[in-house]
């Protein structure tokens, strides 16, 4: 799926120092559950490496250890590193178009809670067929598969215990990735996924009031559990709740300076009219 190939030894390399570590302090298991607050079982998963520990579950363990600053330290980073990874566009290419977009269904299929914020394009769950095939207009590969696949994962927005947030900036929308007229259809778009029950789509304006925060990447929210950065080379894949509760803290910044509904749709419309002249 999306994690990149090493991260299994990274998550192997935190499980045996864990195991390594307890052993030395001649707990066994159930102790240092006692100790941390936490199940046997979850220590015994942890340590087999059948679950990834974040970096407040490793913290707990080696407060419970009385492990020294320096391990401290070395532990922490560790843990911090298994939390986050890196996945290299090329290496993703490689396997094909249409993988990268099985990958997103299945982050899709099981979440329920999505926020997107989109400081310079549109996503693929809101293309149009023209848009996505503009999108992936420089990319190698097998376009009509990835588009088809693309567009297939859109149904996930029909399903109604699934709720989305999508903010884009108005530099997100008037970025000329197709024609004039194509542009037009896909501000269309927008507006009337606007309309779904489950679907909230904000805008910001460019002439809006001072927004501390500087629209530096595109990421995405999944529950409360997964938060993903992308870079022109890859992606960052954010696990740890610390993490994670920043993106949440920084994407609920933005949402307070979006437009939202009818005033949302009014802008878009706008936009769209403008593109509509380009023609």
């Amino acid at each position: 799926m999306l994690e990149p190939e090493d991260l299994g030894k990274r998550k192997s390399d935190l499980a045996q120092e864990l195991r390594r570590l307890r052993r030395q302090a001649g707990l066994t298991g159930d102790r240092l559950a006692a100790r941390a607050g936490m199940s046997q079982s979850k220590i015994s998963k942890i340590e087999t490496g059948k679950i990834l520990p974040s970096l407040l579950d490793v913290e707990r363990l080696l407060r419970a250890l009385g492990a020294e600053p320096r391990v401290v330290e070395e532990l922490s980073a560790l843990a911090r590193r298994a939390n986050t990874d890196y996945q290299d566009w090329k290496a993703s290419l490689r396997r094909g178009l249409h993988h990268k977009q099985q990958e997103l269904a299945t982050l899709e299929a099981t979440s329920s809670r999505f926020r997107y914020f989109l400081p310079a394009m549109i996503t693929g769950l809101l293309h149009t067929p023209e848009y996505a095939r503009a999108s992936l207009a420089t990319t190698r590969g097998d376009h009509s598969k990835a588009i088809a696949r693309r567009l297939d994962r859109q149904a996930v927005l029909y399903e109604e215990d699934k709720h989305f947030t999508f903010i884009l900036t108005e530099q997100a929308l008037r970025w000329p990735l197709c024609r004039g007229k194509a542009m037009s259809v896909q501000m269309g778009r927008l507006s009337s996924l606007s309309e779904l029950p489950n679907v909230r789509i904000g805008v910001i304006p460019l002439r809006s009031s001072p927004i501390p925060e500087g629209p530096l990447t595109t990421f995405t929210i999944y529950d409360d559990a997964l938060a993903t950065v992308e870079m022109f080379t890859g992606a960052l894949l954010l696990r740890d709740p610390r993490d994670v509760h920043y993106y949440l803290e920084l994407f609920a910044s933005f949402e307070r300076a979006a437009l939202f509904d009818g005033a949302a749709r009014g802008f878009i419309a706008n936009i769209a009219e403008d593109f509509r002249n380009q023609s």
